[in-house]
């Protein structure tokens, strides 16, 4: 379905105005399904976000290393950690370097259920099966320019 369907608009200022709306249609649509995905674990994208760093870094990470690295860099990386750390999902350490610091690693569970959501990734692929590989990589590429454009 077309997004001036989808959201019931006739007719947008510009090419540029349609684009920016669809783009913030298409976060929201790609968001709400993430979230199903996500919601029988008991996991927002940020914790799973989180967890993901961890897991990919293999060291300790303080809070702010996190945050560098999340997609959603608007969260407060130190609330979700608390929420993690509720959830035994991840672990606070201090710091080896700096006995004052804290770090965060993940755990043996937040592990384990990493790999039970790996399970899941051709469900997730499967929101973009309209796209064949070079659809994927030319999107991919206009993205990437847009961000690139406001440096």
């Amino acid at each position: 379905m077309s997004l001036n369907k989808d959201i019931n608009q006739r007719k947008f200022r510009s090419e540029h105005q349609k684009a920016m709306i669809n783009l913030i249609y298409s976060y929201n649509w790609l968001m709400e399904n993430t979230r199903k995905h996500l919601d029988q674990y008991d996991l927002t994208p940020q914790q799973f976000n989180i967890l993901r760093i961890l897991r990919g870094a293999g060291e300790p990470l303080s809070t702010l290393q996190i945050r560098q690295r999340m997609l959603d860099k608007m969260s407060d990386t130190s609330r979700i950690v608390d929420r993690l750390v509720k959830k035994e999902l991840v672990q606070k350490v201090v710091c080896s370097a700096d006995r004052r610091l804290v770090d965060v690693t993940i755990s043996d569970k937040g592990r384990e259920l990493l790999t039970i959501l790996d399970t899941h990734e051709s469900e997730w692929d499967a929101l973009l099966k309209n796209l064949d590989q070079s659809e994927a990589t030319q999107l991919n590429g206009l993205l990437d320019k847009l961000r690139n454009s406001q440096d």
